[in-house]
């Protein structure tokens, strides 16, 4: 599979944001999904409003990663060759992702506008698995007035407040699909997942990656119902302890 990372950019959004629609196949979605579901229970974190796991380990509470490596399943086709092949992370400190979150919505669930922090280099590379999902994009702007809390469990911020507000652009991640966000996409937005059972309003004018979808045609009646779907979210940790100065960073050093 060959892939041309200037094709998929999505040319309405402010610099960066690329979708490929088909960047898995289907025999490949069906492995990581079995790959996914077979993992020990300890290894899922059961949240308000989804479960996740984290790989190769959560973060320390200095937004530390433990040096290890991730599992061949998250490296080879993702990683290797593909991301690889379309240079996504050939800027990133490591020119590779070190960690990878795996969070499962189903029907109804979602999570609030939030922002990564700080631990992570300035790009996500995400690949949904089951089902497609609707991602919005808020401006930062709009929530500077309000109070905003860290969340360990995710590392990162998300905002309080309970208002509905309208998103500026709305993505749509079909199942296989890669979407990848740097630039003012990660810095100046917030990014979330409504609660819904079902994501509407779609079409040209609604979705700004319309025009790189795989199959608009099942869109026609500008619905879809929600399914269980799960992604997988590659990023590069840019602190990385040794395993030497393991339990530094654990603190229980002197």
């Amino acid at each position: 599979m060959e892939f041309n990372l200037e094709a998929a950019r999505i040319s309405v959004l402010p610099d960066d944001a690329f979708y490929i629609p088909d960047f898995i196949t289907e025999e490949e979605e069906a492995r990581l999904l079995q790959k996914i579901s077979s993992a020990p229970l300890p290894r899922w974190t059961q949240l308000t409003h989804r479960r996740l796991q984290t790989w190769p380990s959560a973060l320390t509470k200095s937004n530390t990663l433990l040096a290890s490596p991730l599992p061949q399943w998250l490296v080879n086709p993702i990683i290797e060759p593909r991301l690889h092949s379309l240079g996504v992370f050939s800027d990133a400190p490591h020119r590779a992702p070190n960690h990878v979150l795996v969070n499962e919505y189903k029907p109804g669930q979602g999570i609030m506008p939030h922002e990564d922090g700080a631990a992570y280099y300035p790009l996500v590379a995400t690949v949904s698995l089951g089902a497609g999902i609707v991602l919005d994009l808020y401006p930062k702007d709009l929530s500077e007035r309000q109070q905003q809390n860290h969340n360990h469990d995710h590392n990162h911020t998300e905002a309080t407040d309970h208002e509905p507000r309208k998103p500026q652009y709305r993505v749509l991640q079909e199942r296989r699909s890669l979407l990848v966000t740097r630039g003012k996409i990660y810095t100046d937005f917030l990014h979330g997942i409504a609660e819904t059972a079902r994501d509407e309003h779609l079409g040209a004018e609604t979705i700004c990656n319309w025009d790189l979808l795989r199959d608009q045609q099942a869109l026609r009646d500008g619905w879809f119902p929600r399914e269980t779907r799960t992604s997988l979210t590659y990023r590069d940790v840019l602190k990385v302890a040794a395993v030497g100065n393991t339990m530094k960073f654990l603190g229980r050093g002197p």
